[in-house]
């Protein structure tokens, strides 16, 4: 016989000391949880049995209080369910949250919130950071994930699980999984790096927050790349600091013009491998100049190190960490974009003499990473899956790099410019002035194409341009997209055309009108 698995228990108060019957409280309390909303449609409720002894009455009073809901259709029973809320009361009687059955609230007082969060823009429902369509930056192939290796590891794990995957994890992160990494990033990103160096983190947002917390202090300026990754712009505005942008160009980050505009910053925020959104490779001679400005000026550099492993036309580029003689460099990398983004697992190589400040500062926040994925994803890395999924994956986003590039090459023409198209994930279609990247992206997200308007990331004068993503897309299915793109595109052009003929016509009535 199959077992149905009881409900959680409600909140209802029993009063053997009230002058109303047990049954009655039993059902008013059912009943006020139902039409205030607490209790969902749907949602199973403890059996007879299990709620009597759980508040330790009879079982009579709950088995009338339990018919008269039922009869008055609060409740339904399913054979081999149990007993549930019904689905089928009338809208007007539920409430969609903690409101009340008559739609109200009473708010006392004022409701005052940190000056921080209106430091901070309103989140925004942007339809090219949601839609699952194609050119969405940020999402990888899913369906080339060893997803039969990764659950086989997961499995193994579970049946051997003991007391470390329960209790309060290592601040800094598993230990295995610290030495996976420091052995990865020593060969593959020439850090030099020991394995107490490295602190687990729930990805590169976390990575940076904490790096913030530990390195600056409110008013403290930052260099940050102009154009940028607008959420790591957000962190150093939430934390007081003062933000100051810095042209991109084709060599990267312009280090004179930052020690022109503020030698005195505390701090840079680069993306030195595959610069965000632009694609550029910093040069050598700017790597160089930003190590000399942060050990002449004792300011940090903080390297993001997002997808430097997917690289196309050369071997990966070394890390600006690889550089620093002198502790400098705060590097920071992810597993979100080479396994998947909801794994949550990224890390930060600390300088020794700092690492001490750092466990301090996560402490505070959350006490350490999950154990168990770590406890695989260290497997993961040692037994080899980890280095063969990269180098499928690099054949793999090559190809799919190489479609895009030629599809957008022949049907844009010299309407757009490709750019940033050697590493990662992501290129960006540079436009002509004459068009407005966001409209577009509006018109596209109607289309299901996920276009992220490059002048979003500007801080000062923006640029008019699209960032495609094409980890999630096929070959097959690029070709299409791209069509749809240029038909937008090419639409945009005939209205501003057709808008300057109409223009030019009604001023040419006006002059013959005033003549």
């Amino acid at each position: 016989m199959k077992r149905v698995a009881s409900g959680l228990l409600p909140m209802i108060a029993v009063d053997r000391r009230a002058s109303q019957p047990l049954h009655r409280q039993i059902y008013n309390s059912f009943r006020a949880a139902i039409l205030d909303g607490r209790l969902r449609p749907g949602q199973r409720i403890p059996s007879t049995r299990v709620f009597a002894f759980e508040m330790g009455v009879s079982r009579f009073p709950v088995l009338n209080a339990y018919a008269q809901l039922l009869a008055e259709g609060y409740l339904q029973s399913r054979v081999g369910a149990g007993t549930v809320v019904s689905g089928s009361l009338p809208e007007q009687l539920t409430s969609s949250g903690p409101m009340g059955a008559r739609g109200t609230t009473t708010r006392v007082g004022p409701r005052l919130v940190s000056n921080r969060c209106s430091l901070l823009p309103r989140k925004e429902d942007l339809p090219w950071m949601a839609l699952p369509g194609p050119f969405r930056v940020g999402q990888v192939a899913f369906d080339q994930f060893p997803l039969h290796t990764w659950s086989a590891l997961i499995a193994r794990r579970s049946r051997n699980a003991n007391g470390e995957c329960f209790r309060y994890g290592d601040l800094m992160g598993h230990k295995a999984l610290r030495q996976a990494i420091a052995n990865y990033v020593g060969t593959a990103r020439a850090l030099r790096c020991e394995p107490e160096q490295v602190l687990i983190v729930n990805g590169s947002q976390q990575a940076l927050e904490i790096t913030t917390r530990v390195l600056l202090s409110p008013g403290d300026r930052v260099w940050i790349e102009d154009p940028a990754y607008r959420l790591a712009r957000d962190i150093f505005t939430l934390n007081g600091c003062r933000p100051e942008a810095i042209a991109v160009d084709a060599e990267g980050l312009d280090v004179p013009a930052g020690i022109r505009k503020c030698r005195k910053a505390r701090a840079a925020f680069v993306t030195p491998s595959h610069q965000f959104p632009l694609g550029v490779t910093m040069s050598a001679s700017r790597r160089l100049q930003l190590v000399e400005w942060a050990q002449n000026s004792g300011a940090w550099i903080i390297e993001d190190d997002y997808d430097s492993e997917y690289r196309y036309e050369s071997l990966p580029i070394p890390s600006l960490h690889g550089l620093d003689s002198n502790s400098r460099v705060i590097y920071i990398g992810t597993f979100s974009k080479v396994l998947f983004p909801s794994l949550r697992l990224g890390y930060i190589v600390v300088p020794p003499d700092l690492i001490d400040r750092f466990v301090t500062m996560r402490r505070v926040m959350d006490l350490g990473p999950p154990t168990f994925y770590q406890q695989v994803l260290a497997d993961f890395i040692d037994e080899g899956h980890f280095a063969r999924h990269l180098r499928r994956m690099r054949v793999h986003y090559g190809g799919l790099r190489q479609v895009l590039v030629e599809s957008l090459t022949n049907s844009l023409g010299d309407m757009a410019e490709v750019v940033g198209d050697a590493a990662g994930m992501h290129l960006t279609v540079m436009l002509q002035d004459k068009f407005r990247d966001e409209e577009i992206a509006w018109d596209g997200a109607r289309q299901k194409l996920a276009l992220w308007p490059l002048s979003r990331a500007y801080m000062g004068q923006p640029r008019q341009g699209l960032i495609l993503g094409f980890g999630g897309i096929t070959a097959r299915e690029t070709p299409s997209a791209v069509r749809r793109l240029r038909n937008l595109l090419v639409g945009k052009l005939k209205v501003a055309s057709s808008r300057r003929v109409l223009g030019g016509a009604a001023a040419e009535r006006m002059q013959a009108l005033s003549g």
